[in-house]
């Protein structure tokens, strides 16, 4: 990339044409005079004559360059690097029965909770391409759908797998916080996140929510927790004893006491999620809070460039001296 340093000198150029204009109304200095102008007449017309009006040209473009030399070009060698020091997020999503409600809306139309947060959790890690996320499902017991990784393709791939019904029904808030805490313990990074979406209660499992967030507090590890669904009564799936489906009106329970405990245990913070812009708005806040730290050096190397109108500029001077003291001399 080329540059100049002080490019204001270029007002300058303006005062040329103005040269020009002063010059062509003064006239050429008259070096001998004559009574009878013909024989001047003849003398003009030579070649040599009518190039050496010309000279004055020459010291207009020395000035130009001058200018040039005057506004420091410089062409400039740049180098950056960047260094994202990321942040390692597990995400804990609820797989229970009761994440089959029909609560949500998606442009007017009915959508189950789990098709929403799976939607708005692809997004989530669209937005964070240098953190390191893992993601863990659980029910009535935790398991693993991905590690804690980069490769962000193959973390979509298996959160579009994820469904309801792979593991026993239920709710275990506790084994799932401890779950994600596990897969972050070992983790390199300095950050360690966990975000943990559920729709109920903790019914089963061994471990209680406050006692997994205790641990988490103890390893550094801050907890986002959201609880989802409408306030009162949903629309539900079930399935009858012939099998097939009807929609009946359940009731809605989220813990929002021990959710909001255990984020406050651990420094983070607790989300309430009753619609789907609700939902979405809320981990975008969470990608607001959790920015990853980026360490940027910038490495710049300069290559003066005015001695190449600089130098020009004094051979020109040079030249129109040499011709106006020699070949193209005035009388005096």
């Amino acid at each position: 990339m080329t540059r100049f340093l002080q490019p204001e000198w270029f007002w300058l150029t303006a005062l040329l044409p103005l040269v020009l204009i002063w010059r062509g109304r003064r006239g050429p200095v008259a070096a001998v005079s004559y009574p009878d102008v013909g024989l001047a007449r003849e003398i003009a017309r030579s070649s040599r004559s009518r190039i050496g009006v010309w000279t004055w040209a020459v010291v207009l473009f020395a000035a130009a360059l001058m200018i040039a030399a005057l506004a420091r070009p410089q062409r400039v060698h740049s180098r950056t690097e960047t260094t994202a020091n990321g942040i390692d997020i597990v995400l804990g999503l609820d797989v229970s029965g009761s994440m089959q409600a029909l609560d949500f809306l998606v442009q007017g139309q009915r959508v189950n909770r789990i098709q929403v947060v799976k939607s708005v959790v692809a997004k989530f890690i669209e937005e964070r391409p240098d953190d390191r996320i893992g993601l863990v499902a659980f029910a009535g017991a935790p398991y693993l759908v991905s590690p804690i990784t980069l490769d962000h393709g193959w973390l979509q791939q298996n959160l579009d797998r994820v469904n309801i019904g792979a593991t026993d029904d239920g709710t275990a808030i506790g084994l799932g916080i401890a779950s994600c805490v596990n897969h972050l313990r070992r983790a390199a990074g300095k950050s360690k996140v966990v975000i943990l979406l559920t729709d109920g209660v903790n019914n089963t499992g061994k471990i209680a929510p406050l006692a997994a967030a205790e641990a988490a507090r103890a390893l550094g590890i801050r907890i986002y927790t959201i609880g989802v669904g409408v306030r009162g009564k949903a629309p539900l799936p079930v399935r009858d004893e012939a099998g097939h489906w009807h929609v009946i009106m359940a009731q809605v329970d989220v813990d929002e006491r021990t959710l909001a405990a255990v984020a406050a245990l651990t420094g983070g913070r607790f989300y309430r999620a009753t619609d789907t812009d609700s939902l979405r708005k809320i981990y975008e806040e969470i990608n607001g809070l959790e920015k990853s730290a980026e360490t940027v050096r910038t490495f710049e190397h300069l290559d003066e460039l005015y001695r190449w109108a600089l130098i020009p500029a004094l051979g020109l001077l040079c030249l129109w001296f040499l011709l106006q003291h020699t070949r193209w001399r005035r009388l005096p």
